[in-house]
């Protein structure tokens, strides 16, 4: 079999036989042209294959996807630079790349938390960085003083019970929020505006018109955790954002002019940098939100008989706001440096035991449960008597146990089907008919044997136990594949489809 290889201007003839790997030509143009390929920590250059508008994989036998002899491949050497470190969530389960130049692993954790913070949504009060051993990385340490090398897979942990809810909000979900929601009150604000942060980054209109209405603003602060709200002098510098701040460098254009029809203070909320919404649109090149918040910033407010620019209305509205505050009896009241009380948790890095291990909340509680039996008296100590319980509260210990129980069995499903959606997104490429439930019967053919159906169910059944996929998800695989050869027609996609599916069950026998 004869193909053409076209490279910078060259075509040039190549005989392969009919089972040679997409891999095995790309070995045979390397030492035809004698390029000059590298795969080290730093930069990544390879062959890239290109047929009919898809680039080959290099598992591809060429007849299998309908190349046919004298066709001619386009081949491009490319050259990448590979990330700097690789931070692995906890929450989603997949791993972020952080880009970079070397001289990144020579500044402060506190500037790679924010770079990790812009990739995934994420305040930088929520989350911690460990590696790969567990030692923890603060944020006053530089990246090089913990011996961090180029390549190296640091771990994003959450605080503990907070897995379920961080995964609602990245949803979108406000039921699943809602019910994730902690029984500590300070805890439970706490949340709420991490949650509106999410919504923020990744455009959530129900979450954030739901946070809004629970008395959320979006120029609030996220904040710290409460149980680290008194150590002011190792926070992060960032703890200060706003949810606003988070739509403006995600260009959420929807989520801005919501919070902007919410207040207008959201227009000149400054971040812990000065800047305003409209500047961190513009260094982040997000032309849409620019426009709209120029046409914002730059128009008149009317009433009856007056009218003033926005900065103007901004200002007196801020004045106004401020005077309430003054006004209000909370502010009559002494204010602590501290909200902490007696019996509060404290948390001070080095010293207590670290929360953040990303424990679900199952195992949260059942710690929790587990102390609490631990500190009742033993029954037959001498001197204690045995402490009894109304046979009420028993029972709403009953029912608690059963809505721990029931919570968690939800939590494992949901799990799970996260888990399918991330190892099955191919496919979304490929829009299928839902799998039929029509139970009615089917006459029988003339010719099909008693034991037709059994022959055929353990054939699939065998089929799925050595691919790894059912039957429908190869053919949804398959038909990904082909529908990336977007210069064919779709008729010859689906031929390739069948073809790929046929030679799935050949390498199986």
């Amino acid at each position: 079999m004869r193909i053409f290889i076209a490279f910078e201007g060259s075509c040039e003839p190549f005989d392969i036989s009919q089972d040679q790997t997409v891999r095995t030509i790309k070995w045979m143009i390397k030492d035809f042209f004698h390029m000059q390929l590298s795969d080290d920590k730093r930069t990544h250059r390879f062959i890239d294959l290109t047929y009919a508008g898809a680039t080959l994989q290099d598992s591809w036998v060429l007849p299998d996807v309908g190349i046919a002899p004298s066709s001619t491949i386009h081949c491009v050497l490319k050259e990448e630079d590979k990330p700097i470190l690789h931070v692995f969530s906890a929450v989603t389960k997949e791993t972020l790349s952080v880009m970079g130049t070397v001289f990144l692993l020579s500044t402060s954790v506190s500037k790679l938390k924010s770079l990790v913070s812009l990739q995934n949504g994420l305040p930088v009060s929520t989350f911690r960085l460990t590696t790969q051993t567990g030692l923890e990385l603060y944020n006053c340490n530089c990246l090089d003083e913990y011996g961090i090398e180029v390549g190296t897979t640091l771990h994003l942990d959450t605080w503990d019970g907070w897995t379920e809810f961080l995964r609602g909000c990245f949803l979108g979900h406000r039921h699943t929020v809602q019910h994730y929601l902690s029984e500590e009150e300070p805890v439970m604000r706490f949340q709420q505006r991490v949650a509106l942060y999410v919504a923020a980054f990744f455009g959530h209109l129900d979450l954030a018109d739901w946070l809004l209405r629970r008395g959320v603003r979006a120029e609030e602060a996220v904040g710290v955790h409460p149980y680290r709200e008194w150590c002011k002098e190792t926070d992060h510098p960032e703890v200060s954002k706003c949810p606003v701040h988070a739509a403006a460098e995600a260009g959420q254009l929807h989520i801005l002019k919501f919070f902007i029809n919410n207040s207008v203070l959201n227009l000149n909320c400054r971040d812990h940098r000065g800047r305003s919404p409209l500047q961190i649109t513009i260094q982040h090149r997000h032309r849409d939100c620019v426009q709209y918040l120029i046409t914002k910033l730059w128009s008149m407010v009317s009433f009856p008989g007056l009218s003033f620019p926005m900065g103007t209305y901004i200002q007196i509205k801020r004045w106004v706001h401020k005077a309430q505050r003054q006004a209000s009896p909370v502010s009559m009241v002494h204010k602590e440096p501290y909200k902490t009380r007696v019996g509060d948790t404290v948390l001070v890095d080095g010293f207590t035991l670290p929360e953040m291990t990303s424990k679900p909340r199952s195992r949260v509680t059942r710690a929790g449960a587990a102390v609490q039996c631990s500190n009742l008296p033993v029954r037959g100590q001498p001197g204690q008597l045995p402490q009894l319980h109304p046979a009420a509260v028993d029972d709403g210990r009953l029912r608690r146990s059963g809505r721990q129980e029931g919570r968690s069995k939800r939590e494992e499903i949901l799990s799970a089907e996260n888990r399918d959606q991330n190892r099955n997104t191919w496919r979304s490429k490929v829009p299928l008919p839902p799998i039929s439930q029509d139970t009615n019967p089917r006459p029988r053919f003339i010719y099909a044997s008693p034991n037709s159906s059994l022959i055929l169910t353990s054939s699939l059944e065998s089929f799925s136990k050595h691919c790894g996929r059912s039957t429908r998800e190869n053919a949804i695989y398959c038909l990904a594949l082909a529908s990336a050869f977007t210069e064919k027609p779709w008729l010859q996609q689906l031929g390739m489809a069948r073809t790929l599916a046929q030679r799935t069950v050949q390498k199986l026998v």
